[in-house]
C-alpha cells in the first residue's frame, strides 16, 4: 500500500478480520472482488490500495507472527521447530492493530501506529534494532521469513536445485523471489505481431515493455479497459504457462486434447498455432470454467474449440475424426498441483494447506495421467505439466509413469520461468508414444 496513513487502518482492520473469518482461504484476489460488492463505500483507488495491503499481509503473513514471537519472547526460538507446528490458526494469537503495525513498519518504519497500541515506539524500535540492521541476534531461519519462505520447504527446494542445476545464487534468488510481483505479461492472439501489439497498446497508455518478442504490462491504462483487449488482441498469460503451450508445438490440421482446460488459456494459444485447422478438446471437472473458455474463444474467433467435462474416472470417449487415427496427436495435462509456483502472483496460495503435496494430489495426478495417456496415438506426444517447483509433483511423477509406460519415452523435460525468467515458475515434460 502506498499510503499507510491511520485514518486507513480501521477499514483493513475490517477488511483482514472478515477474510481471516472464512473456514477456507481461496483465492484472495476473488473474495475481495465479491467483498467490495457489499461494501459500496470503497471507490476504485481505495479498493486497489486496501487490495495491495492485503496481497503484502499475504506475503508477510508468516514473518509478521515470527516478529511478534520475538519482540514477546526474545529472539533466541528454535524457529525450525516453530515453523513445523505453525499454522494459520495460530493468526489468533496476534490482535489486529498489532499485526497491521508490524506490516507497516516492514513497508515504511515512518508510518503512523493505530491509535490501539500502547507501546508503538517501542516496537518501532525494537524492529529498527533487529530487522533493518539485521542483527547476528536473528538467524538464517527466521531472516528467510522475510521472503515469504518457511524451512519446511527447504528440502524440497534442496532437491530442485539438484535436479535442475541451479546454483547457490540462482537458488538464493528463487528464495529471495517469492515476495517479488513479476509483471503481467501478455500473449498476442488473431495473428496480431509482437510489434503490432506493443504499438496498439502503448498508443492506448498502456506501460509495456519487451523483452525480445515477449510483451508485459506494469501500470498505466487498465488493460481490459483498451479496444485491443476487447478485439480479442491479445490475452494475459504468464509468461511461464505460455511457455507450457509452446511445449505442444501442434500444427494445422493436428487434434489436440488440453486435458484440465480450466478457463482456456493454454487452449487459446494451442488454437492460435491451429490456425482455426484441426481441432482442441478442452475439458474439466468444473463447467463454470469451460463456459469462460468458451466466451473467450468466441471473442478471439476461434471456432475448432470444442468442450466438455471430465472427470478422469474412465477414458475419454474420443470424437469420431480422433478415434479413426489412432487418438489425438497431442494430450496436454496441466495437472491439479500445489501451484507453489504461482506463490509470487497469489501469495496466499502459499497458505493453504494444498501448499504441500499430500498423498491425495498425488494420488489424483497419477489418476489423470494414467487416464490421458490412453488417447495419445502412436507417434503422437503427452505433455504434461504444473505450476509447482516441487520435484515430488514433476519429475518423480514422470519417471514414475514411464517406469509403468514402456511404450511411452521421454522426450524432454524442464522447469520453467522464474528464477531464469521473471514470472511464475512452471514445470513442462514431453513424453512421446513410440508404440501402439
Amino acid at each position: 500500500m502506498d499510503n499507510w496513513a491511520s485514518f486507513r487502518y480501521p477499514h483493513l482492520f475490517n477488511i483482514w478480520d472478515a477474510w481471516c473469518a472464512e473456514k477456507n482461504w481461496n483465492q484472495l484476489d476473488r473474495w475481495l472482488k465479491r467483498y467490495y460488492q457489499t461494501q459500496k463505500q470503497f471507490g476504485k483507488r481505495d479498493r486497489m490500495e486496501y487490495s495491495n495491503a492485503m496481497f503484502s499481509a499475504m506475503r508477510n503473513l508468516q514473518y509478521i507472527e515470527a516478529l511478534e514471537l520475538a519482540y514477546k519472547k526474545g529472539q533466541n526460538q528454535a524457529w525450525q521447530k516453530w515453523d513445523k507446528q505453525w499454522s494459520t490458526a495460530q493468526l489468533s494469537d496476534i490482535s489486529t492493530p498489532y499485526f497491521w503495525y508490524w506490516l507497516a513498519l516492514i513497508h515504511d518504519v515512518n508510518s503512523p501506529a493505530p491509535k490501539e497500541l500502547p507501546d508503538a515506539e517501542k516496537r518501532c524500535q525494537w524492529f529498527v534494532d533487529n530487522h533493518l540492521k539485521q542483527s547476528s541476534q536473528l538467524d538464517t531461519d527466521f531472516n528467510a521469513f522475510s521472503d515469504g519462505w518457511r524451512p519446511l520447504w527447504n528440502e524440497s527446494l534442496t532437491e530442485r536445485s539438484k535436479i535442475s542445476g541451479w546454483n547457490q545464487e540462482q537458488q538464493l534468488q528463487f528464495v529471495k523471489g517469492q515476495n517479488q510481483l513479476p509483471p503481467i505479461w501478455l500473449r498476442p492472439q488473431q495473428q496480431t505481431s509482437s510489434d503490432d501489439l506493443y504499438q496498439l497498446l502503448l498508443n492506448e497508455g498502456v506501460n509495456v515493455n519487451r523483452e525480445g518478442d515477449r510483451i508485459s504490462a506494469s501500470g498505466g491504462t487498465g488493460l481490459h479497459e483498451t479496444n485491443t483487449f476487447k478485439q480479442g488482441l491479445f490475452e494475459i498469460q504468464d509468461l511461464a504457462s505460455q511457455h507450457i503451450s509452446e511445449s505442444v508445438e501442434a500444427k494445422p490440421g493436428d487434434k489436440v486434447w488440453d486435458v484440465c482446460a480450466g478457463a482456456g488459456g493454454k487452449s487459446l494459444a494451442i488454437a492460435e498455432k491451429l490456425q482455426n485447422k484441426g481441432i482442441v478438446l478442452a475439458t474439466d471437472i468444473r463447467e463454470f470454467k469451460l463456459k469462460e473458455l468458451k466466451r473467450r474463444a468466441k471473442k478471439a474467433s476461434y471456432f475448432n474449440i470444442r468442450t466438455f467435462g471430465w472427470d478422469a474416472e474412465s477414458p475419454l470417449k474420443q470424437p469420431k475424426e480422433v478415434r479413426s487415427q489412432g487418438g489425438f496427436d497431442w494430450v496436454l495435462i496441466d495437472a491439479p498441483c500445489s501451484s507453489g509456483g504461482t506463490w509470487r502472483r497469489n501469495p496466499d496460495a502459499r497458505w493453504r494447506e494444498s501448499a504441500i503435496p499430500d498423498t491425495d494430489l498425488l494420488s489424483l495426478q497419477e489418476k489423470i495421467i494414467n487416464q490421458a495417456c490412453l488417447s495419445v496415438k502412436a507417434g503422437g506426444y503427452l505433455v504434461y505439466a504444473t505450476c509447482s517447483w516441487m520435484p515430488q509433483e514433476n519429475e518423480y511423477q514422470v519417471q514414475k509413469f514411464l517406469d509403468s509406460h514402456p511404450e511411452f519415452e521421454l522426450d524432454h523435460q524442464s522447469m520453467l520461468g522464474f528464477p531464469l525468467e521473471n514470472s511464475d515458475t512452471m514445470f513442462a515434460a514431453v513424453i512421446k508414444r513410440v508404440t501402439g
